[in-house]
């Protein structure tokens, strides 16, 4: 009897902001490792996670939501989602069931007619839809392109995310095992620490602070007197009321988004920590590249 074969690729998931890329990210792997919330452009940069089975072994790209760049931070991750769709495999474009096509839509299918990579028609939050609703809504996306395999799924509930898998792998082609069974993701300790903290803050606050926000974490230590890790970390912002909002009245904002945030970072760890937040203000951070590198965001890598 034939061995089955052992396939392998890289797969990008991109789309419109806020459409569940980083949800589907998650539930595919079976833990957090992409920070979610409801306000748009949440992930800045590719966020890796790897799936493997017996089947082979599939890394998942979580790009930035391709959209049209405001700052020098923008320009970033819209070079980090165009350089994505030139290195992968196969690309899972995902679109909102709940809200229909729209002109980001366009805007990315336009850049999709200039690939040669298979694309598959994602159709995500069909929770929140009538059946009777999906085909007009599958129609309206394949006018514009012509889908290599559409599948409509729930990214929060699970739904049909394993027809989804399956399909993956169908596409992909043998190949070698890129990283070890037991990884999920390639990305450092620290960098997965400092986006909890930052969807804390995403999680917490008024829509002036979200993308005006990086976390930096500046110290990882054991504490000898007791069996639980320092961690150290700096909420940045470009502007003083901005501080002033996240610290909150008497220190209960930051209080609030180190305790939610102790409890990812512990699961993360394994181990009890002891997370201490700081605030400060750098100016227009966005725009100039010394921050953008020393944040994590730099150019040059793309």
């Amino acid at each position: 009897m034939a061995e089955t074969p052992f396939k392998s690729g890289f797969v990008a998931l991109i789309g419109r902001p806020n459409v569940g890329k980083s949800t589907l990210l998650n539930n595919l792997l079976g833990q957090k490792i992409a920070i979610m919330s409801d306000k748009p452009q949440t992930t800045r940069n590719r966020v890796q996670g790897v799936y493997t089975e017996e089947r082979g072994q599939a890394v998942f790209i979580d790009t930035p939501g391709i959209h049209k760049p405001k700052h020098r931070l923008g320009d970033f991750m819209s070079k980090v989602a165009s350089t994505t769709l030139r290195e992968v495999d196969l690309i899972l474009f995902l679109v909102d069931a709940k809200e229909g096509k729209g002109a980001g839509d366009s805007y990315i299918i336009e850049r999709l007619k200039d690939t040669k990579t298979p694309v598959f028609l994602v159709v995500n939050k069909i929770d929140e839809v009538h059946p009777d609703e999906l085909l007009p809504i599958i129609a309206s996306y394949q006018e514009e392109f012509n889908f290599d395999e559409v599948i409509p799924v729930s990214a929060l509930e699970g739904n049909n995310v394993p027809v989804l898998v399956d399909q993956v792998f169908h596409r992909l082609e043998e190949g070698p095992q890129f990283y070890p069974s037991d990884h999920v993701t390639d990305h450092p300790e620290r960098f997965l620490m400092s986006e909890m903290i930052r969807e804390k803050v995403l999680h917490l606050t008024r829509e002036e602070i979200p993308h005006s926000i990086a976390v930096e974490i500046e110290q990882i230590k054991p504490r000898e007197s007791n069996d639980t890790v320092y961690v150290g970390a700096v909420i940045v912002v470009e502007r003083k009321s901005q501080k002033g909002i996240i610290i909150g009245k008497q220190g209960s904002l930051l209080k609030e988004i180190g305790k939610l945030a102790r409890q990812d970072i512990q699961n993360l760890l394994g181990t009890k920590i002891f997370l201490e937040l700081w605030v400060k203000v750098e100016k227009d951070w966005r725009n100039k590249p010394k921050y953008l590198k020393e944040f994590g965001y730099d150019q040059e890598d793309y």
